[in-house]
């Protein structure tokens, strides 16, 4: 079957879920992915045709994407900033946002000096942990995660982008430890999504992506924020820096809730869209 035939195919059984641009997006990668080339083999080569075996790859993904399941989760493989990145049901899929808060993480670094050592609260994909330790080479690393399955995801990434990072097992929540780890900077994009929120949230994220990495109560939706303050207060140095991603309804209340944690500097930075979406603060 010719390429252009698959393409059409795409967008006659897409269309009504999808935007036009998104379904291009999703079969050009496709094309990327499965296949190596390029999108303007279309247009060097408009009757290019391929194998049966190369054709029911491009089903069996077209069949996953009508029951709305992310391409990242199809593909096994999504990109932040510079590293390839394997993602499964068990992790988040990192978004834009999120590498907004890892470039102001090692902007903020270049006074600290070399050989920090960092934690990254709810590690996932080690997404976080990962940059920092590419961006960062002289820096020790760890990163943290309650679920094992997450951090056997984070451990296959770090060695695909060849970097070393120190995994914990271990619930924020419920973290106890007899002495003080001394960190000098700590970096979380932990759950914030209220319940209230979910009718926002796109079908292909609720179906699909874990939701104890998404979600928390509408009557208590800073819990994490505040199981973080508790730890840095006891594991991280004097003046050293924290950093999150938030909930951008929450910026303020957020915020204050550091505030009367005594921590210093605390500040709000509104993402790429305008929207309150990280918070940083010393001790």
């Amino acid at each position: 079957m010719q390429l252009q035939e698959i393409k059409n195919i795409f967008h006659i059984e897409l269309d009504a879920l999808y935007p036009r641009e998104e379904i291009d997006a999703f079969f050009y990668s496709m094309l990327e992915f499965y296949l190596g080339l390029e999108r303007f083999v279309l247009v060097m080569q408009p009757n290019y045709t391929i194998s049966k075996e190369d054709e029911q790859l491009f089903f069996e993904g077209l069949t996953k994407l009508k029951e709305q399941k992310p391409l990242q989760y199809i593909l096994g493989e999504t990109q932040f900033m510079d590293l390839t990145l394997k993602v499964n049901e068990n992790v988040l899929i990192p978004r834009p946002e999120t590498e907004e808060l890892v470039q102001w993480v090692i902007d903020g670094q270049a006074e600290r000096g070399q050989g920090l050592k960092m934690l990254d609260i709810g590690t996932g994909t080690g997404c976080i942990a990962i940059a920092l330790a590419k961006s960062l080479p002289n820096s020790k690393v760890y990163a943290l995660d309650f679920s094992e399955k997450a951090l056997k995801v984070a451990e296959e990434n770090a060695q695909l982008n060849n970097v070393e990072i120190e995994l914990i097992h271990a619930d924020i929540l419920d973290f106890n430890s007899a002495q003080s780890l001394e960190f000098d900077t700590i970096v979380s994009n932990p759950p914030y999504v209220r319940e209230l929120e979910k009718d926002e949230i796109h079908n292909n994220v609720k179906k699909y992506e874990p939701h104890q990495a998404l979600f928390v109560p509408d009557d208590n939706a800073l819990l994490f924020y505040k199981a973080i303050a508790k730890f840095s207060k006891k594991n991280l140095i004097e003046k050293g820096s924290l950093y999150m991603e938030i909930n951008q309804y929450l910026g303020q209340e957020t915020k204050s809730l550091f505030e009367e944690e005594n921590f210093k500097e605390v500040s709000l930075k509104k993402d790429i869209f305008g929207n309150d979406r990280m918070l940083k603060c010393l001790k």
